[in-house]
């Protein structure tokens, strides 16, 4: 798999090499010399970008915006490398992560807590602050103009109440962050696109992924850009797949005891997955699963404890 592909009109897929390739990217905007970088994976990602821009003749200072559609650090980790490279861009942010992107210092401290220090270091490298006023808190509803495109910023938590999508009219179609969950390279199959909801390890709320994926269908898309991984055509039939998941997420950490959890989860996407792949074997299909459940079953737990006792 290439490390850059053209998705759409003036659109190309930069792989972000986080973990493993395929796992998540983020994205070049282009139209009438303007640029702009939607999604930013980490320091580590920013030479691939440089790269890219070089080989095309593009100038740093023809990037005009950095826009992070939230602020966990797969997706805005390497946005205060970019902003050292790019002396005329502004990075758009949502609100509520403004001042992580100004002092990074609790996410950091965060992700550390997660990964341990010596697996941080290797996935992100250095989170450079950016100077507050480089920065700019997008409104819900808000647009921007880049060249000839018109971008439409609306606020859709329920993976973070941080998170914003960005229409693009050009295409049709949403930078998703992770509103419209992951569906890596593997879960492109056959049969069909499987995919599976980004509940985070903190801030999942159900009701609000479930609206939030309403608000992005009111749009009529025609493909989704996800950060994890790539463009995926919409379909009313992918939506639904992952709004039924995330229903049942809600449901299982409601009825189901604690230790049970796991294996309940599991069982459900298996259940889900399965017609699209095709006679794969289960432990295959546990395997294709294998790198969301722990972090899903995190953010699941974190939501569950922090409902009011019935």
């Amino acid at each position: 798999m290439s490390d850059y592909e053209t998705v759409g009109e003036g659109v190309t897929r930069i792989d972000a090499h986080y973990v493993q390739p395929g796992v998540a990217c983020f994205y070049l905007l282009e139209s009438a010399g303007e640029f702009a970088v939607i999604e930013t994976g980490t320091s580590r990602s920013v030479p691939l970008l440089l790269d890219l821009l070089a080989g095309r003749g593009v100038a740093r200072q023809q990037v005009r915006y950095v826009i992070p559609t939230h602020v966990h650090l797969d997706h805005a980790g390497g946005a205060g490398s970019m902003m050292e490279h790019f002396p005329d861009a502004t990075l758009l942010i949502h609100p509520r992560g403004e001042r992580h992107m100004a002092d990074p210092a609790k996410l950091v401290g965060a992700a550390r807590g997660i990964y341990g220090d010596e697996a941080f270091d290797r996935l992100y490298g250095d989170v450079p602050a950016i100077p507050a006023g480089r920065i700019d808190a997008v409104a819900d509803g808000d647009e921007r103009s880049l060249g000839e495109r018109r971008l439409v910023f609306r606020h859709t938590p329920g993976h973070a109440r941080h998170h914003f999508c960005i229409w693009d009219e050009t295409t049709a179609g949403w930078f998703t962050g992770d509103m419209f969950g992951v569906s890596y390279p593997w879960y492109r199959l056959a049969a069909g696109n499987f995919i599976l909801p980004a509940t985070t390890p903190s801030q999942f709320e159900p009701d609000d992924y479930l609206q939030s994926l309403a608000l992005l269908a009111q749009y009529a898309p025609k493909v989704m850009y996800l950060t994890h991984f790539g463009a995926l055509d919409y379909s009313e039939q992918t939506a639904r797949l992952l709004a039924e998941q995330v229903s049942g997420y809600r449901d299982l950490a409601r009825e189901v005891a604690d230790d049970a959890l796991p294996a309940a989860v599991e069982a459900m996407s298996l259940d889900l997955l399965r017609p699209l792949a095709g006679g794969l074997d289960e432990e295959e299909l546990r395997r294709m699963l294998s790198l969301d459940m722990p972090l899903n079953l995190m953010g699941l737990r974190d939501w569950r404890d922090r409902q009011p006792a019935p």
